[in-house]
């Protein structure tokens, strides 16, 4: 028996999301393993992440664009090429700085698999069925989160760190070989959209204003507690600077007949609540992903792989709920199964600002798997509700604007945390960085922690006020 398309596009679609999934959740884990070896500050060790995020997410928006003349299904098959290429590159990279270059590599390839995979979904799933698939994308993205901190966790205590990235090779070379035949011709324009959309240039101002107002906004959250350019004169060139390409890009975007950010989109609220919503929810799960590791490590002294089953948690309850979050949302709409699902997530980061020296594991796994049962209510109904309301032409585009919005909540979230972690343990250490941690720096630690997440309710708070005006029922979600 022959097996539907649809299906076949899922199983790569999924694969590929499981790759770079579980690459993420591995490095999470490792970066107080990476902090030793390389013997680097918190600032230039974040950067394994930062890159990764910050490339993406810049690159995102690109890659909707190309996908109107290229096709879909070209893009994310090249896209398995090159993340696997970066993926064999970081195994051989001799220093913090190497690694960090050669996770650019890695990046462009997983920000082409992430821009066109949920818009193949959509391209060739039944309507009926559109949040159950991408219910289903969100088991493959819970198993690669899953299976990154218990693989990374082993690979870190009995292997060697360079593992790590060596995992996903052979995966990205079987679906590339794989999923060439499909790929190469699906999601392909027809010569009536090439001939409509060639002609238009490409919007370069808009383009570079994008990548300087991300970029000039990361830097300063990510450099914190660095000696240089502290003046108060350079305090608000680092405030201005960012402010400055945002505008300039919002009005560019506004005058340009074709611009790289479509703001016609985001005349309905229920789209654009979709995209603010799916950055924020990831700023508050950033927040725990980057700092719990450190926690479990120096304030608990947990191994490697006891951190990585530890993390492990919050995708383990993702693989059980996004597939009925999926289906819920083809039943009765966004509205309520995402704002429970944020609300879950914010309710998760008021248990671990409890955390303290001697907190039981059991509370903690709680904690953590709340915040994955959250995240999984929220995501597929949200992806869902925005991908649903939007002709072909334009799913392509969706789809790269709910990767990015999720891709900049994560490097948002990163930087910001990592902001105000170094600047509350500097505050309490006399200007230490975490590397130079000792058992006799655990109170600042924890009251550091704390203090972040307590910012994270703040955000999460937030989210969940959006959500909840969103609009409400099943017709919503079909606008």
């Amino acid at each position: 028996m022959r097996i539907p398309q649809y299906q076949q596009v899922l199983f790569l679609v999924s694969a590929g999301v499981f790759m770079s999934t579980m690459d993420s959740s591995m490095v999470n884990v490792a970066l107080p393993v990476l902090m030793k070896v390389f013997a680097s500050s918190l600032a230039a060790t974040e950067w394994v992440v930062l890159v990764y995020l910050l490339t993406i997410t810049v690159s995102l928006l690109f890659w909707g664009y190309f996908s109107n003349t290229i096709g879909q299904g070209k893009l994310y098959w090249r896209g398995v090429l090159i993340f696997t290429l970066g993926s064999l590159l970081c195994t051989l990279a001799p220093s913090i700085g190497t690694l960090i270059v050669f996770r650019l590599v890695q990046a462009t390839g997983a920000s082409m698999m992430m821009a066109m995979g949920p818009a193949l979904i959509k391209s060739s799933y039944p309507p009926e069925k559109l949040g159950q698939g991408l219910g289903l994308i969100g088991i493959a993205t819970s198993l690669g989160l899953m299976s990154g901190p218990v693989i990374s966790g082993l690979l870190l205590r009995w292997a060697h760190w360079r593992f790590i990235f060596l995992v996903t090779v052979p995966v990205g070379l079987f679906l590339y070989i794989a999923g060439g035949r499909l790929l190469r011709n699906l999601g392909r324009p027809d010569t009536e959209t090439i001939n409509r959309v060639q002609p238009q240039p490409f919007d370069r101002a808009g383009g570079l204003f994008y990548v300087m107002a991300v970029i000039l906004t990361v830097l300063p959250l990510s450099h914190a507690t660095t000696t240089c350019c502290q003046g108060d004169g350079m305090r608000v060139v680092k405030m201005v600077l960012p402010a400055l390409f945002w505008m300039l890009f919002v009005w560019w975007e506004l005058r340009c007949p074709r611009p790289l950010l479509p703001v016609r989109l985001f005349a309905s609220r229920f789209y654009a609540v979709a995209m603010i919503c799916a950055m924020f929810s990831f700023v508050v799960l950033f927040f725990v992903l980057l700092l719990m590791p450190f926690y479990l490590s120096k304030v608990r002294g947990y191994p490697p792989d006891q951190v990585g089953w530890f993390m492990m948690s919050v995708p383990l309850c993702v693989f059980f709920v996004a597939p009925v979050a999926g289906h819920l949302h083809d039943r009765i709409g966004a509205r309520i199964i995402a704002t429970l699902g944020l609300a879950l997530c914010l309710v998760s980061l008021v248990l671990l600002t409890h955390l303290e020296m001697g907190t039981s594991p059991s509370f903690i796994v709680a904690a953590l798997a709340l915040l994955g049962f959250g995240q999984a209510m929220f995501l597929a109904p949200n992806s869902a509700s925005a991908l649903s309301g939007v002709p072909h032409e334009k799913s392509g585009i969706t789809a790269s604007l709910l990767a990015t919005s999720r891709n900049m909540g994560m490097l948002f979230g990163t930087a910001l945390a990592g902001f105000i972690f170094a600047h509350q343990y500097a505050a309490l250490t006399g200007g230490m960085d975490i590397r130079d941690f000792t058992s006799e720096h655990s109170l600042a630690f924890i009251h550091s922690l704390r203090r972040t997440f307590q910012a994270g309710i703040l955000l999460a708070a937030v989210a969940v006020l959006l959500s909840i005006g969103r609009g409400s029922g099943k017709s919503q979600a079909t606008e």
